[in-house]
């Protein structure tokens, strides 16, 4: 598609966003990045800034082949004194195997002048012999506008001086950038549409960072006013608070306005998948509320909504969840009701009659035990469990006698100041007590190694379960026993599922051990594992 309406999309993940304090990825990231970006439909991918880094370099030595995207690479324009065939900086890109190459320059004369120490004039011919020789060798040049924006507010014949020489130069996109992210919308509209008399929409773009939180709204604004091209980052990543989260502005274009893009709907459903792959690989916990495609996106927690979702989700809902992936979930607290409780029984596959006095007992219960410090809203497999147990469709797999903890701080031989943690678990499995003992590098880690030790011979299915998380509140302000402490540990395993479960104890290490209980249990009964056979006393743990 080539009509004035078309939106092109232009993701810098790997280049902008590996600015994320925190963030480094490594060349086998960007390779699963590039492709789930290229599956996803997005037109440009920039891979990174070659001679920048080794990594960079390694991953432009040998880049992966796009089907759908052009793989551009990033980088400044020549230096002052040399010409752009003859620059270092412009060698390595120019002799990278990009399909294209995105060209940045300065467009605020204070940077010009500071920044650069350089001649207005002179600077102006950098840009355009640039982007001249980068569109010759590669065959498409994007320009960078750096800090158009502020520029345009201080001296607009300058910055448009700028644009016009990267546009005359033979720039396919013309990019402006709202570098320090404090431009606000209607400034964005209004600029871009003063910009827009002097250079075609179809070949500007928009670039916008999240320092006033407008980011999304200023690429949205940017397009309304004219532009056809906007950049972004998976999930927002960025420097300081971040890029343009590309998730939210392509969901918003592709489902709330009629301009074209080449995403298709069913691609569109992997906007989730690839917002959690991002997550996955940076090892870091999705944001539960971001916009889209978050686990709370298209979550209920009162009654009253869930009642009125229940007869029409448009009443609360402003997608389809699937249309981009996610799904809705009906959150179980103690602000819930009746249609909260049937809701969530039909998303774990329990077929409840609405009437049945079951049904408000556990309403009931859920209300109690959230008074008492219990979060079911964010441990759905406890609430599961919860619920399975009232109707006795969960079984009994270990029982636990005891267990102690001890911890070790301690110099080893080397000098070296070290804490080691000691846990010993008497279960009964199968008719058999056995005491297991093993260490970690705390407590819940001990634990979870002592139970195991126990378990997996009887539940092999337990193997490929691990830890991803552990959360502790304190909820109430006594010191000492007083002090009522929630904990919530996240689980995972080799199928890709993971589950959240709550304990609550006045003691931090019981409350640990109870959600670390829940979590082995919730995974043996996803897993169809049967009571290992033999009699049973009652276990220590509270049900």
């Amino acid at each position: 598609m080539t009509t004035d309406d078309r939106v092109y999309f232009y993701d810098c993940t790997l280049r902008d966003g590996q600015q994320t304090q925190g963030v480094d990825f490594s060349v086998a990231d960007k390779r699963t990045l590039s492709l789930a970006l290229d599956e996803l439909g997005i037109d440009y991918v920039e891979g990174g800034w070659p001679g920048a880094n080794p990594t960079d370099d390694a991953f432009f030595e040998d880049p992966p082949k796009l089907t759908n995207a052009r793989m551009v690479a990033f980088g400044m324009t020549r230096r002052i004194g040399r010409s752009a065939d003859n620059d270092p900086g412009m060698a390595a890109l120019l002799n990278s195997r990009a399909d294209g190459l995105t060209i940045v320059g300065k467009t605020w004369d204070y940077h010009v002048d500071l920044a650069l120490g350089a001649d207005r004039d002179e600077y102006v011919e950098v840009i355009a012999d640039s982007v001249r020789v980068a569109r010759a060798r590669k065959g498409e040049a994007i320009f960078d506008a750096e800090h158009f924006f502020d520029g345009y507010k201080a001296n607009p014949d300058y910055a448009l001086r700028c644009l016009d020489a990267a546009y005359q130069a033979g720039a396919r996109w013309i990019v402006l950038c709202d570098t320090n992210g404090g431009t606000l919308p209607r400034e964005v509209s209004r600029i871009v549409a003063e910009v827009a008399t002097r250079i075609p929409g179809r070949q500007l773009g928009i670039h916008t960072h999240d320092d006033t939180g407008n980011a999304v709204a200023n690429s949205l604004a940017a397009v309304e006013a004219g532009v056809r091209h906007v950049q972004g980052t998976l999930n927002g990543l960025g420097e300081r608070c971040g890029n343009a989260n590309l998730i939210s502005v392509i969901a918003s274009i592709a489902l709330k306005t009629d301009f074209e893009t080449r995403i298709t709907d069913a691609q569109l459903k992997e906007l989730t998948p690839v917002s959690r792959l991002l997550d996955e690989r940076l090892n870091r916990a999705p944001s539960r509320g971001a916009p889209y495609v978050g686990e709370s996106a298209f979550a209920h927690k009162g009654g009253l909504h869930v009642s009125a979702v229940e007869k029409d989700p448009r009443t609360y809902e402003h997608i389809e969840p699937g249309l981009v992936g996610n799904r809705r979930h009906i959150v179980v607290s103690d602000q819930s009701g009746r249609s909260n409780i049937l809701a969530r029984f039909r998303e774990i596959g329990i077929d409840m009659d609405p009437n049945d006095p079951a049904v408000a007992d556990l309403v009931e219960r859920v209300k109690a035990r959230e008074f008492e410090g219990y979060a079911y809203d964010g441990a759905e497999a406890s609430f599961e469990l919860l619920a399975r147990r009232a109707l006795r469709q969960i079984p009994d797999y270990f029982a636990l006698s005891r267990f102690r903890v001890m911890d070790d701080r301690r110099w080893n031989a080397r000098g070296e100041l070290v804490t080691e943690s000691e846990a010993t678990v008497t279960t009964e499995v199968a008719g058999r007590e056995m005491m297991t003992v093993a260490n970690g590098n705390g407590p819940v880690n001990a634990l979870d190694k002592a139970l195991r030790k126990a378990l997996l011979e009887f539940y092999p299915q337990l193997e490929d379960m691990r830890l991803t998380d552990y959360k502790v509140r304190i909820l109430t302000p006594q010191a000492g026993t007083g002090a009522v402490t929630r904990v919530m540990i996240e689980s995972a395993d080799g199928q890709g599922r993971s589950w959240t479960t709550v304990g609550v104890s006045t003691n931090i290490i019981d409350a640990s051990f109870n959600a670390l209980h829940d979590g082995l249990t919730w995974k043996l009964y996803q897993e169809g594992a049967s009571q290992a056979p033999g009699p049973r006393r009652p276990h220590a743990v509270e049900e």
